[in-house]
């Protein structure tokens, strides 16, 4: 998530880039530093989180599948005590 620390910063670096660059290398400074403060923020592409989310779900569906099935074969096996013999 953004801070207001964050944004604060970023609006004053792109202030001085507005008021020392040219006017042709303001979209190019501009798109520098919004990129470098998004790479610090360790976002996801939207893509790359759908495709994990189906990931996820698929295997929640296996563990689920796995864990009755684990449950059937324990109902089914033979209680044995586990009493020490003197």
């Amino acid at each position: 998530m953004l801070n207001r620390e964050m944004l604060d910063g970023l609006t004053k670096k792109i202030s001085r880039a507005v008021s020392e660059s040219r006017a042709r290398d303001v979209e190019r400074n501009v798109r520098a530093m919004l990129q470098s403060g998004l790479q610090r923020l360790n976002l996801v592409p939207r893509e790359e989180f759908d495709i994990q989310a189906q990931v996820l779900a698929r295997t929640r569906e296996k563990l689920e599948a796995l864990e009755a099935r684990v449950a059937e074969l324990e109902a089914r096996r033979p209680r044995v005590s586990r009493t020490k013999a003197p």
